[in-house]
């Protein structure tokens, strides 16, 4: 590895020219160096500096760039044409308060909504294609605008960007200099700041023109209702301030959203980084400031000054227009952040973190999926259908709330009270395992049970709250008084809080931490694994803080006493469930369980000195109290126990005697005058022949195995020229024009055709000259090329393919090979040969065994091929586990799942083949399956075919 003073870096920071590095880690490398011996100057006069890398290995200083509000409205920042005319575009908006008072909500709110969708659509669907494909910076070097001025053939245009780019930037910046990438990323910027600045002032003037107050409505409340939205729009612009200061404009403006984790360029200081949702995902960072008090606080704190506007200007239609722009927002993270998040830094573990991991029970059929073949879903479903019926058909009237309300508290207090303590006597004697084991079965049987009993009381306790809520509720007969409107939409979000909080904490916990997995397994090294990540990075115990928040927007919403009284309770008793988690996890975990959560680190920080020695003078005589209390209860709880004893002892006895039993196609206009006698493709692949007779045979092809085709075209063909497959039994009857759409399945002859990498996925070689005889015998000149089809590209199913070679992006047909046909063969133990190597006949377990070898022999190619014969995933041996990978997507295992069905015959579900982790857990799952499943089989075996045998 070269160092960096070998790449010439004391030139890089005296001269500020971008180097070229040999290879990205040669790149990275030097990065680190030079950020880490700028961090560590002492000259405080010396300008620091940050240096970054392109996915190519060039190696710059960033320059320094300012948030856009200061280079727009700071009379001291040189402005630019860009700029004017954004300043411009903003000022024709203003303009527009001048029209009728009738006309501009309407026109603020059709510009709102057009600019909201330009940055969540427009702006998402840019980002997806520079993500995926690189789309933008290939736009860029495809266009010659960003390289040497003799290059390009639109100069004017050239010196037109270089002088708004350079003005812009005073110090570190050369516009000829700099990488391709990040003077792409810098007219990316323009772009994303017109939008939002756009979004932004349409909104106020929507507020602006909506702004009104309520008739009748007293002067302290306009005051009060004043004050409170000043707070929100203040904490607001701390938050976005703040977040601004931890990301940079590098992750503002999505510095990092990137294909193969670079986009346009790539910071690496010498610090940790932050992977969290906002504009912008891998930030360098010491203080995760706002980062710590919200997941995605960009997105989700950081709306909450829309609100207070809607406060301020007492409008509903800017509470609404509010609420349309978040969820807009959310929709955005979702579709266009989250992915990249998931596909650049959720690193799948390394295979061998994966064996030596605790091995968990595996979730293959979770419990929370519904399975109405299973008697805990059918049951829970015929509950929820009874209570439904019964809440809809009785009236609403006195006797019967109050006979839901019993239901519901009852539900409730068994749901909380009674679980809560079946799991504290699991913690301190396995009582609920004892009793399993007691009668034969296993701890995974226990457990199984317990999240069956678990999920039909949660989901009861639920049920009859909303059918107590349903009671309760009586439709108001004007929306516009006493604030229906606003305590419906205030308690319908708290409803979609609390499924928020729900999901979240599931998707962090998994099947296993749901249902209190840590009561009935521990592994020995199970202290060490407490993380914090997800919801619980700001949270400690997310569900108890506001995992019952649709409890209180239905008390808001139905404004009944019993609703509030059950609320509540239900808090009440919820504490006494976390109490019994809490205790259980101090005794696992120890030391490892932090005080604080990420959002208490934020208030604690933010707070007065004052105040925060006040707060922890507090804290320490908290603690010193609920310690009296504890020895007071643990003195006092052998007493309690006696008497407790001497009144249930003998009611048990007596009770004892009494016994209770859910294309469009593309071709050119006329192609008939091309000679199409140049073109060929063929099929070239592991394949092996089936003769069915003499003049009838075609080519087989191992199941998912990578497909070679090599094509032949004159030298003249179109570089646009491209290659699909198609299965024969689709509606493809036309040999001249392909009707239907490839879905994917295709690559191009030539590479820098398209403005995606995807169609180039598969190239080999292209346009090799080669000479051949015509049809007369005289030789002629054509160029080849070879594409391989593997993965996403082929049909994991049975069945006869073509490939057909397609002219200049079109549709159009110039060649089509030869059919071939993807079959899986049906597993035969029979001919196996059950002999040992004397002859002698083997016995029944080594039969299994020699089965079960096989099975592992005919299944590791496949899986190899399934996994797409990724090293990071795929085994090389039955033993070795699969790579973390396989848990992201399920078409991997979809795929092996497919090929056991149709040589196995048994059906399996995808999850199976993840939780069994290795090709040889799998082998052993079938054998046994088929031993299972044999005796109901009308094959041959070789024992009895059917129970009457």
């Amino acid at each position: 590895m070269a160092q960096p003073d070998s790449l010439g870096t004391e030139g890089l920071r005296q001269r500020n020219v971008p180097l070229q590095a040999a290879s990205e880690e040669e790149a990275r490398q030097a990065v680190l160096q030079l950020n880490s011996q700028e961090e560590n100057t002492k000259d405080a006069d010396n300008e620091k500096r940050t240096f970054g890398r392109t996915p190519g290995g060039t190696v710059f200083v960033v320059p320094e760039t300012k948030d856009m509000v200061s280079q727009l409205l700071s009379p001291s920042e040189p402005k630019n044409i860009s700029d004017l005319l954004i300043l411009a575009v903003l000022a024709s908006m203003i303009s527009l308060l001048w029209l009728p008072k009738a006309t501009q909500v309407p026109t603020f709110g059709c510009l709102f909504v057009f600019w909201r969708l330009s940055y969540n659509i427009g702006i998402g669907w840019l980002l997806r294609k520079q993500s995926k494909q690189q789309t933008l910076v290939r736009w860029a070097r495809k266009s010659k605008l960003f390289g040497k001025p003799s290059a390009t053939e639109h100069p004017r245009l050239r010196a037109f960007i270089k002088s708004e780019l350079e003005k812009k930037i005073v110090r570190n910046y050369d516009f000829d200099d700099a990488p391709l990438e990040y003077n792409t990323w810098l007219v990316f910027r323009r772009i994303v700041d017109l939008i939002l600045m756009c979004d932004f002032t349409s909104y106020m003037l929507f507020a602006v023109a909506s702004c009104s107050r309520p008739i009748g409505e007293f002067f302290l409340t306009t005051i009060t209702r004043w004050i409170v939205a000043a707070i929100l729009v203040a904490f607001n612009l701390w938050v976005k301030l703040d977040a601004h200061r931890v990301v940079k404009d590098f992750a503002w403006y999505w510095g990092m959203f990137a294909h193969s984790s670079i986009l346009f360029y790539k910071l690496i200081p010498n610090r940790r980084f932050l992977l969290s949702g906002g504009p912008g995902i891998g930030v360098r960072t010491d203080d995760l400031g706002v980062f710590e008090l919200a997941p995605h606080p960009m997105y989700s704190i950081g709306y909450i000054g829309y609100y207070g506007i809607a406060l301020a200007t007492a409008s509903y239609q800017v509470l609404f227009l509010s609420l349309f722009g978040q969820a807009n927002q959310f929709f955005f993270l979702w579709n266009t952040e989250q992915p990249h998040i998931d596909r650049i830094y959720s690193s799948p573990p390394s295979r061998k973190q994966l064996d030596h991991s605790p091995q968990k029970p595996p979730e293959t059929h979770n419990t929370l999926s519904l399975d109405l073949y299973r008697v805990t879903d059918t049951s829970t479903i015929i509950i929820q259908i009874l209570l439904f019926l019964l809440t809809i058909v009785t009236p609403k009237s006195a006797p019967y709330k109050a006979l839901f309300l019993i239901a519901a508290v009852l539900c409730r207090v068994w749901f909380s009270l009674g679980l809560g303590y079946l799991l504290d006597r699991q913690s301190e004697k396995q009582a609920w395992t004892r009793h399993f084991l007691k009668h034969g079965e296993s701890t995974g049987e226990a457990f199984r049970q317990w999240k069956g009993i678990y999920h039909m009381s949660m989901t009861l306790s639920y049920a009859t709250f909303a059918a107590l809520t349903w009671k309760s509720y009586h439709p108001p007969s004007a929306w516009d008084e006493d604030l229906v409107l606003l305590r419906h939409v205030f308690g319908l979000s708290l409803v979609a809080l609390q499924i928020w909080v729900a999901v979240s904490v599931y998707q962090q916990l998994g099947e296993y931490g749901w249902f209190y997995g840590d009561f009935f397994f521990f592994f020995e090294n199970q202290s060490s694994n407490l993380s914090y990540s997800g919801i619980y990075r700001f949270l400690n115990n997310p569900g108890r803080v506001l995992g019952l928040a649709g409890l209180w927007g239905c008390s808001i919403i139905t404004k009944s006493k019993s609703v509030l009284g059950l609320t509540i309770l239900s808090h009440v008793l919820e504490w006494f469930l976390g109490n019994v988690e809490r205790k259980h996890m101090m005794k696992l975990y120890g030391r490892h369980i932090r005080e604080d959560s990420g959002m208490v680190r934020v208030l604690k920080r933010s707070l007065p000195p004052p105040l925060r020695q006040l707060q922890d003078s507090l804290e320490k005589r908290l603690a010193t109290v609920l310690d009296s209390l504890e020895e007071y209860f643990d003195a006092a709880k052998p007493q309690l126990e006696a008497r407790f004893t001497n009144v249930v002892g003998p009611t048990r006895s007596w009770l004892s005697q009494y016994p209770a039993s859910l294309a469009i196609i593309n071709s050119e206009m006329d192609t008939t005058n091309m000679d199409t006698s140049d073109y060929a493709i063929e099929v070239i692949g592991d394949e092996r022949k089936c003769e069915k007779n003499a003049s009838d045979s075609i080519l087989q092809l191992e199941y998912g195995s990578p497909i070679k085709v090599k094509w032949t075209a004159p030298p003249n063909h179109s570089k646009r020229d491209w290659i699909g497959l198609y299965s024969l039994a689709s509606r493809n009857t036309s040999r001249q024009v392909t009707h239907i759409p490839s879905k994917g399945r295709w690559i191009a002859t030539n590479s820098g055709e398209y403005d995606d990498v995807t169609p180039e996925q598969g190239i080999i070689a292209s346009d090799v000259k080669v000479t051949r005889p015509d049809k007369v015998g005289h030789e002629v000149e054509l160029m080849t090329g070879e594409v391989l089809f593997a993965g996403e590209k082929l049909f994991w199913e049975q069945g006869i393919f073509e490939f057909r070679y397609h002219h200049n992006g079109k549709h159009n047909v110039m060649a089509i090979s030869q059919p071939f046909e993807i079959r899986i063969p049906r597993f035969n133990e029979d001919n196996l040969g059950f002999l040992d190597s004397s002859g002698d006949s083997l016995s029944s377990i080594q039969t299994e065994e020699f089965i079960q070898r096989a099975i592992e022999k005919t299944l590791l190619p496949v899986v190899r091929n399934c996994f797409e014969r990724d090293p990071e995933i795929a085994p090389s041996t039955p033993q070795e586990t699969y790579g973390g990978l396989i848990d992201r997507n399920g078409k991997w295992a979809s795929r092996v799942v497919y090929f056991i069905q149709h040589a196995f015959g048994l059906e399996l579900h995808p999850q199976v083949v993840k939780a069994d982790g290795r090709i040889s857990n799998l082998a052993f799952r079938i054998v046994e399956a088929g031993k299972i499943l044999q005796p109901y089989s009308m094959s041959k075996s070789r024992g009895t075919s059917t129970p009457v045998e």
